[in-house]
Order: C-alpha cells, then sequence, then structure tokens
C-alpha cells in the first residue's frame, strides 16, 4: 500500500510545527508496512484558504495515482468544510483511493464515512462560533472606545537609517532600539525624504 501524508499548521513557530504530525503519520505508516509515497506539508497556510499548495501537489497526485491511501493526523487539518471533506472523499473514492484520520482512528469505510461527515460538521460549527466570538468581542471593544489592533509605536526612523548607514544589521538595530524587526524596517522605508523624522508603526 502506497500512502501519501499530509500535514498543516496555521502559523509557524509559536509551538507550532508540522513536524509532530508527519511523526505520528510516519510511526503508523510503518507499523502497517505502508510505503510512503510522499509527504504533502502547508506550513503557515489557514484551514480556511480555498488554496493550498501542497494540498493542491496532492490532489494533482492523487489523480495520477501516486498512491492508494491518503493519511491526515486529524481530519480538520485537511478540509476548510464539510463540502470540501465530502468532495474529496468522493474524488478519493472515484480514483480508488483510501483515506485514514489518525487522531480520529476513521477511514473511509461507509460507517467511518458517516461520523466524518458528522465530525466536520461539529468542527465547522466550532469555528463559525468561535469567528462570531470573536468579532463581537472586538465590536463591544470599540463600542465601548477601545482600541482594537496592534499598538501603536513611535519610532525614530532617521536614527534607523542613520544605523543603517552606518552598516548595523538588522539584528543589532532592533538590539539597540528595543524594536522588533518588523516595525523598524517599516519605519525605514516609509521614511520620508523632508520632513517628520518620527513615525507611527504597529508592533
Amino acid at each position: 500500500m502506497k500512502v501519501g501524508i499530509y500535514a498543516r499548521v496555521s502559523t509557524v513557530g509559536n509551538g507550532q510545527s508540522p513536524e509532530m504530525q508527519l511523526r505520528e503519520m510516519r510511526e503508523y505508516c510503518a507499523h502497517r508496512g505502508w510505503t510512503l509515497a510522499g509527504e504533502y506539508v502547508d506550513s503557515g497556510v489557514s484551514g480556511t484558504k480555498d488554496r493550498r499548495l501542497e494540498l493542491d501537489r496532492l490532489m494533482v497526485d492523487a489523480h495520477k495515482r501516486r498512491f492508494d491511501l491518503v493519511a491526515v493526523w486529524k481530519f480538520d487539518r485537511f478540509a476548510r468544510s464539510v463540502t470540501h471533506l465530502l468532495r474529496a472523499l468522493d474524488t478519493f473514492r472515484v480514483l480508488g483511493i483510501e483515506f485514514v484520520s489518525l487522531s480520529e482512528s476513521l477511514d473511509t469505510a461507509p460507517a467511518g464515512r458517516m461520523v466524518f461527515t458528522v465530525l466536520g460538521a461539529v468542527a465547522e460549527l466550532e469555528r463559525s462560533l468561535i469567528v462570531e466570538r470573536v468579532k463581537a468581542g472586538m465590536r463591544n471593544a470599540r463600542a465601548s472606545g477601545k482600541h482594537v489592533g496592534r499598538p501603536k509605536v513611535r519610532v525614530d526612523a532617521k536614527a534607523i537609517a542613520a544605523l543603517r548607514d552606518a552598516g548595523r544589521s538588522w539584528t543589532e538595530i532592533t538590539r539597540q532600539t528595543g524594536l522588533t524587526k518588523g516595525p523598524a524596517q517599516r519605519a525605514f522605508y516609509s521614511l520620508p525624504k523632508k520632513g517628520c523624522d518620527m513615525v507611527s508603526t504597529r508592533y
């Protein structure tokens, strides 16, 4: 059995890494005696995105029958919605490709497919509720006169430009100014030719 494994994390860093997903799937494939035909990894990509480079590549390879089974760590790592999940499962069914989710211990046998649909609906509802709670919180904060979003910081762009002219690296500049690289670079590249030396940027 040739297997293609798919992993995804929404953000890179902050404790998120696709390696955990990949390691568990590699071990599972080895335990089952399956041959790993390919790894498809989308890093720093939201599950709500319509297009994902590695997922698209997996679907292309599926049509080329480069594997007999697709394995994911958790099915919401793969599908952005119930509709997307069912459409992909139907595509795999037509191609004769099985689909396995390790965390849910489910496959595309008839009973497993029904549970996939139910769990997918629950996951989609949960995401919708989280989004709505966040939006409601932001609306409430704005109504209370609170600032919503990243705080602004005043940056001495001219001083940063002087440090760059002196050959300082961005690491040295951030260490000296106490800024992170993003605000420092935005201030530097937005420095006007004449006039104010201070600019406002966000953390």
